[in-house]
């Protein structure tokens, strides 16, 4: 089933970017962590499609102004003006 190898594979790139994360804590030389970096960023590429392609979400807001009633969003307190 296409789910069950993709819940696969965001495993194994989710495992992989752990290990990368680990190696970056240890003592390396400039060209491992490099390489490393390079790795951790590949695997957070191939993760991202794959998220994307497995769980494809669209989200569209109609207009997302606060009604006139709630009075300005944010500023403190959201009841009416008691004056």
């Amino acid at each position: 089933m296409m789910i069950d190898e993709n819940l696969a594979r965001l495993r194994a790139h989710r495992n992989n970017i752990g290990r990368y994360r680990r190696l970056l804590k240890t003592n390396l030389t400039e060209l491992e962590r490099d390489f490393i970096e390079r790795r951790l960023s590949e695997e957070g590429t191939a993760l991202n499609l794959i998220v994307r392609h497995t769980f494809p979400l669209v989200v569209t807001f109609p207009d997302m102004r606060a009604p006139e009633w709630l009075g300005p969003v944010g500023r403190g307190s959201t009841s009416p003006d008691p004056t």
